[in-house]
């Protein structure tokens, strides 16, 4: 069943996915250009009303704001709030830090629990899948997010501020895109062929035949 929004009308996915990278990528993209003209303590200021803004509209647009989205709006007004109030840039550098090392721990705490907490988050937009796919997704995810908090240290704390917000830009966002292409093939593994599945090859062989 598609979901239908403000207006009345049904939602298509493409809609769903624009909607979901705009509220994900919009305040990161004004991040980038306010740096640019105004400063990193302008750009913080900016980031912060932007997640304030992105959680709003997802609670409008999609009905509910996501987990993932709760923690990192928590993490930016508090590291953004320090570092505006200490004058010191380090917090908003250390944001991505506590936010991919949390959500890494997470997933290894949910793997140590025999639980996917990926699975409970994602599940609505996968297609049916073992749970050995959900674990083995769950664990190739924490080992990103992990890789991921350490290039952070490593960026920051030898590169000029400049260069580490276009990073956040220009390199995590797409190494994310990249790696989550990559685990196309661990759904296309233990995907559960569903009955429409079924009926849809069964037509196609008679078809065939």
């Amino acid at each position: 069943m598609s979901e239908t929004g403000k207006t009345g009308k049904a939602d298509t996915p493409q809609q769903n996915t624009w909607v979901k990278l705009a509220i994900e990528l919009g305040p990161l993209i004004l991040f980038f250009v306010v740096n640019g003209m105004y400063g990193i303590f302008a750009a913080t200021g900016a980031f912060m009303v932007a997640i304030v803004t992105s959680m709003i509209a997802s609670r409008h647009l999609q009905g509910h704001i996501p987990p993932m989205l709760w923690f990192t709006g928590a993490v930016v007004m508090i590291f953004g709030g320090l570092t505006l109030y200490l004058a010191d840039e380090t917090f908003i550098k250390l944001k991505p830090t506590i936010i991919y090392s949390g959500f890494s721990g997470i997933l290894f705490f949910g793997l140590a629990r025999g639980r996917s907490y990926l699975r409970v988050v994602m599940e609505a937009g996968f297609p049916p899948m073992l749970d050995a796919g959900w674990t083995k997704m769950s664990r190739n995810w924490a080992l990103f997010f992990a890789a991921a908090a350490i290039v952070n240290e490593i960026v920051w704390r030898n590169f000029s501020t400049d260069f580490w917000v276009s990073f956040k830009l220009f390199g995590f966002i797409p190494a994310t895109m990249l790696f989550a292409v990559t685990q196309i093939s661990v759904i296309l593994k233990y995907q559960i062929e569903t009955p429409d599945d079924e009926t849809e090859t069964n037509t196609g062989s008679d078809t065939e035949a």
